[in-house]
């Protein structure tokens, strides 16, 4: 009687649990480290922020604020961007193997923010967003590439067909991002630490830069969930319901490259979110969107400040790049993924 009640309560609150842990994974960010911060003196840091109370040392302070609460609050923005992206591609192609890492796109939007660094190129209008903006286009552009290629073998977009023209493109663009390394100087340590994902020493501003993106893509993607819902039963089915299904492929396409591009913009490429988080999420509450979006952005978060915290102690004071520990944790669940679709 208790376990179904506790269970039924659950039901009902499915984002309480995932919030609580959530915001336990974001102390513990901002209290691990070098220095290790006790929770109060988080509380006290957090109080002279806002309301110049000054009860710690400045450095103190400047640990808290300057550098550890923009790295966490980044690696959670860049989580949700990641795996709401895996959740727009898996629900779209109807394939679970489908994220920004494994079809490409995450390279081809690093190709777009190297050729950025590299050239120091700066657009008119949007100058401060030109990073992001050209990963996008670049993303949007190797996303459209793969499915005009896989088109062409299998129009039936096949799930074996998918991940090899993955493959391929991921390779050509990993040799351009060679040759832009092989002609880098000073920033050639610098741009391989980025390539490898890397969310440390970055401002608050990256979370200014990356927040605007993953909300405009959320509320298209949440105001779309009806159609990625009828879209998961086949594109047959959801043109006799009345669904323009192109004009929805092409949108949540779109939307899915917008938060891959950002995502890889301000920490570089970190595979395998957009695949293993919507997969388990999709086992806890099944595959409508109007709870798997929301859900999947929240474990996203955990997902990534998880990892971040793991890159840090793992082998502390050293830190390992987050995308080593999201391909470490990734890579076997990839694997076991694969193996269960084919005993299907």
């Amino acid at each position: 009687m208790q376990r179904r009640f506790i269970q039924r309560f659950l039901n009902k609150n499915i984002f309480l649990l995932p919030s609580f842990v959530l915001l336990l994974l974001f102390i513990l960010g901002v209290s691990i480290g070098s220095t290790s911060i006790p929770f109060y003196s988080i509380i006290q840091s957090f109080s002279d922020a806002f309301f110049k109370t000054n009860f710690v040392p400045d450095d103190i302070q400047t640990i808290v604020m300057n550098i550890r609460v923009p790295r966490v609050l980044l690696a959670g923005l860049v989580g949700a961007c990641l795996a709401l992206a895996g959740v727009a591609f898996q629900g779209i192609l109807k394939n679970p193997l489908a994220d920004p890492f494994t079809l490409g796109v995450s390279s081809g939007a690093s190709v777009g923010a190297v050729f950025v660094l590299f050239f120091q190129i700066s657009l008119p209008i949007v100058t401060y967003f030109t990073l992001p903006v050209v990963s996008i286009l670049f993303g949007f552009f190797t996303l459209l590439l793969l499915i005009v290629f896989v088109r062409k073998l299998d129009r039936s977009l096949n799930v074996e067909t998918l991940i090899l023209g993955g493959i391929i493109i991921s390779s050509f663009c990993s040799a351009l991002l060679s040759l832009f390394i092989t002609f880098s100087d000073n920033e050639l340590r610098s741009v391989i630490g980025w390539l490898m994902g890397n969310i440390g020493g970055r401002g608050i501003q990256y979370s200014i830069t990356l927040l605007p993106f993953l909300i405009l893509s959320f509320l298209i993607l949440f105001s779309q969930n009806r159609q990625l819902d009828a879209m998961t039963f086949g594109s047959t089915n959801a043109k006799h319901i009345g669904i323009d299904v192109k004009k929805v492929t092409y949108l949540i396409l779109f939307t899915g490259s917008i938060l891959s591009g950002a995502a890889v913009a301000v920490s570089g490429t970190i595979g395998f979110v957009g695949l293993v988080v919507p997969h388990y999420t999709r086992a806890i509450v099944g595959p409508l969107h109007r709870k798997l979006l929301p859900l999947s952005m929240i474990n996203g978060a955990i997902f990534l400040i998880g990892s971040d915290i793991i890159s840090r102690v793992i082998l502390a004071p050293r830190e390992l790049p987050i995308g080593v520990i999201t391909s470490l944790i990734g890579a076997p669940i990839f694997a076991i993924i694969l193996l269960q679709l084919k005993k299907k």
